[in-house]
């Protein structure tokens, strides 16, 4: 979208299992949904989620006769040189040619991250205009975050990856003159406000002012974000953008997916998410 930079959205952290490909691709269809020409870049090399579900969605346009918005899709290679340091050098080097080759045509980039530590996403991090963290709700992934106090349920000191964070965002206020927003999304919460989720609140509410990271719900565990895989469909796909015949919990799975990208308080969406 003309005046504004191309945003660079990273997906990740060090954990497995916290709906990261899941929030990457319905990212992808709420900001393609909202109008923006979007890029996407897949870094997890050995499970693809985002590659296939875009494969998915190509073969079902196909089949259908359908006319789908699609990114722009570039899956780089980890280096296989020997040298540590020239396979890291190779690494950045490549994630950088990516990103420059789809700010060409994209006001966005979202990036699926792998759930390991690697060059790449390392790069990626280090670039970032916006990192998001998906957090599954439980006390289980905080120490995705920062290790916690058995006894009192308080955060202590913070995690190798939220120190990882911290060092890309200093670094890019001293050379670029800018900070890295992050935002750390609560997936899986559950309708009921239970006691252990309100210490859950409290904890993360507290470390997000101790380490600076905003808060936000992501995805709640819906049967929906998962049949569609095959089709390489969301949500907002569904009776071509209107509300008309979708049942109640469609209804509030698109509310989510929606919430979630204005959650990005992206300059780029402005109007158009309104409009979507």
């Amino acid at each position: 979208m003309a005046g504004f930079p191309t945003s660079l959205i990273v997906v990740g952290n060090e954990k497995g299992g916290s709906g990261k490909s899941t929030i990457t691709l319905h990212l992808v269809s709420g900001l393609m949904s909202a109008g923006l020409r979007v890029g996407a870049i897949d870094l997890d090399f050995r499970q693809q989620t985002l590659t296939h579900f875009l494969a998915n969605r190509v073969r079902w346009a196909e089949i259908e006769g359908l006319s789908l918005p699609m990114p722009r899709l570039v899956t780089p290679k980890p280096s296989s040189a020997e040298s540590r340091a020239t396979a890291e050098a190779e690494d950045a080097e490549r994630f950088r040619s990516a990103v420059e080759a789809l700010r060409v045509e994209c006001d966005v980039i979202v990036v699926d991250c792998p759930g390991a530590d690697t060059p790449l996403g390392r790069a990626a991090h280090a670039m970032a205009s916006t990192i998001v963290t998906p957090l599954n709700d439980s006390f289980v992934d905080f120490d995705v975050l920062a290790s916690v106090d058995p006894v009192t349920f308080e955060a202590k000191a913070p995690s190798i990856y939220a120190e990882s964070v911290w060092e890309s965002r200093k670094r890019q206020m001293v050379e670029r003159r800018r900070t890295i927003d992050w935002l750390v999304v609560r997936n899986r919460m559950t309708a009921q406000e239970t006691h252990n989720r309100k210490r859950l609140t409290h904890a993360l509410t507290k470390l997000s002012q101790r380490i600076g990271f905003r808060l936000a719900p992501g995805l709640s565990e819906r049967v929906i974000y998962r049949e569609l895989f095959p089709k390489g469909l969301t949500v907002l796909d569904l009776i071509d953008g209107k509300s008309r015949g979708l049942t109640m919990a469609q209804i509030a799975a698109r509310a989510e997916v929606r919430g979630l990208v204005s959650a990005l308080r992206l300059p780029q969406l402005g109007r158009a998410l309104a409009a979507g």
